[in-house]
């Protein structure tokens, strides 16, 4: 009798707000090699940590891949709606987690949505909506991104268990851009377009890691 090989870790998907959802339910499941779940967590820090720990204790998720995503505020100057941002770290005042695969991604990203700029760098978490000063305060401490659920996503991850862990951000609001509210995301501006198109380069980083290492 053949022994079966184990079946592929999978993927789970992070977001905070519905029309993040919203996007990622609507850019299709094509190219996926595993099993994929999207998490809808709910805004902010907590929410999201009580999203993560609760799913991953599910037994169909033991060993997922966990990437956040959802949008963002860019720090950097330059940046623009619509822009992507792939994390090398998040931060945020518990710890940093490292991120896998960041060069990978950012070869897919361009694949996937070509002609929008990706940038890489620290991605730091807040507990609230970080505007005017303060952006300045928190681009001095090297991040070029900030939201408010990719840290505790990315903590939660590791801490139930060793996996590769990832986050890209969409850029809606930037120093020369600065949106008034959130719902302004929901004026169909091009951050939804950008993240409904990027499933698959999520997917390609994913099947990298199911890739044996020589």
């Amino acid at each position: 009798m053949g022994v079966r090989s184990a079946a592929p870790a999978p993927l789970l998907i992070a977001c905070a707000l519905g029309i993040e959802h919203l996007a990622l339910r609507t850019g299709g499941r094509a190219g996926a090699d595993a099993p994929v779940t999207v998490l809808r967590t709910g805004m902010g820090p907590k929410a999201a940590e009580r999203s993560v720990t609760r799913v991953l204790a599910d037994p169909a998720l033991a060993g997922a891949a966990v990437l956040a995503t959802g949008f963002c505020a860019g720090l950097a100057p330059g940046m623009h709606p619509g822009d992507l941002v792939v994390a090398e770290e998040t931060r945020d005042p518990r710890a940093t987690v490292g991120c896998v695969g960041t060069e990978l991604l950012v070869k897919a990203l361009v694949r996937a949505v070509p002609g929008r700029t990706v940038h890489t760098g620290p991605l730091t978490g807040s507990d609230h909506v970080v505007r005017g000063p303060e952006r300045a305060e928190l681009r001095a401490t090297g991040a070029i991104a900030v939201d408010m659920e990719s840290a505790a996503t990315l903590l939660s991850a590791v801490r139930a268990d060793e996996r590769p862990v990832a986050a890209v951000r969409v850029v809606v609001d930037a120093p020369e851009h600065e949106l008034v509210r959130i719902g302004t995301v929901r004026g169909g501006i091009s951050a939804f377009r950008v993240l409904r198109s990027v499933l698959p380069a999520f997917y390609e980083w994913h099947r990298s890691l199911l890739l044996p290492r020589r």
